[in-house]
């Protein structure tokens, strides 16, 4: 048995459809809204991860869960260990996490902390665990854009190794038909190259304005009135691209899924 959260999201909607597609997969979607869930006529849970109960009655009987990270929140360190012992305690025997690409309690990237937390409380559970360290998504560089197509932050001329999601999706559809196979490992899944965010711009038909930190914080600070918590993810998305935290290319994808991972203008074409 496989259970897939996130399934009525982008990431885990393209390993559910995966998986349901696969006549050997005794596939469950863990899901907060049944009413989202795709209708693939299989086994339908509902919890959330915050909620310990429902989740450990959700996957009972599950041998192997994809886990899609948490949506970002000021409270995400909790939702995810609370999910992580309810796996425990349903008997799950192997997790597979979607992580970032140098998770590390003081990565640059402030929710990669929040990533190494979880990895940290999946490693103390006693489950056997794989860790997928996405670097960020190629198809969501678009979204980083305002209305007048600037994409705005200081990340200078450091690099990104921004990965498409679908070929995220395809790397866990490995691991999660042999997860044995694949037990105590962590891949970080990158694109095929690294890019500049002016690059990046140039290629998506945009403009890319290099801020310093200040300017980066207050203009978004005065436009969204967000919490301190959320205005350092987003500030620092780009901080991290200024360092070189997520500017590493591998091979992983590759070994994982047999071809090479897509070009920016791959993730883009539907």
């Amino acid at each position: 048995m496989i259970a897939v959260t996130g399934s009525t999201g982008a990431l885990g909607g393209l390993v559910a459809r995966a998986l349901a597609d696969d006549l050997r997969t005794d596939l469950r979607l863990v899901v907060r809204d049944p009413a989202r869930a795709p209708d693939y006529d299989t086994d339908v849970r509902v919890c959330t991860y915050a909620d310990l109960d429902a989740s450990t009655t959700a996957l009972a009987g599950v041998d192997t869960l994809f886990m899609v990270s948490a949506a970002e929140s000021a409270d995400r360190r909790a939702q995810h260990r609370t999910f992580v012992r309810a796996a425990a305690d349903a008997g799950v025997r192997h997790v597979v996490y979607t992580s970032f690409a140098g998770a590390s309690p003081d990565a640059t990237f402030t929710l990669g902390r929040d990533h190494a937390d979880a990895e940290a409380a999946i490693r103390e559970s006693g489950m056997a665990f794989t860790f997928l360290r996405d670097n960020f998504y190629l198809d969501v560089l678009p979204s980083f854009a305002d209305e007048r197509g600037v994409i705005r932050g200081p990340a200078g001329d450091g690099r990104v190794a921004a990965v498409a999601r679908a070929d995220v999706a395809e790397a866990a559809v490995a691991v999660l038909r042999a997860p044995a196979a694949h037990a105590g490992a962590t891949y970080t899944l990158t694109g095929p190259e690294a890019l500049t965010m002016s690059e990046a711009a140039e290629r998506l038909g945009l403009e890319f304005e290099d801020e310093t930190e200040e300017a980066a914080y207050a203009w978004r600070r005065e436009r969204y009135g967000a919490a301190q918590w959320q205005l350092d993810a987003w500030v620092s998305t780009y901080t991290a691209i200024r360092d070189g935290s997520v500017a590493e290319v591998t091979d992983h994808v590759e070994r994982l899924t047999g071809h090479p991972p897509r070009s920016l203008e791959d993730a883009l074409t539907p």
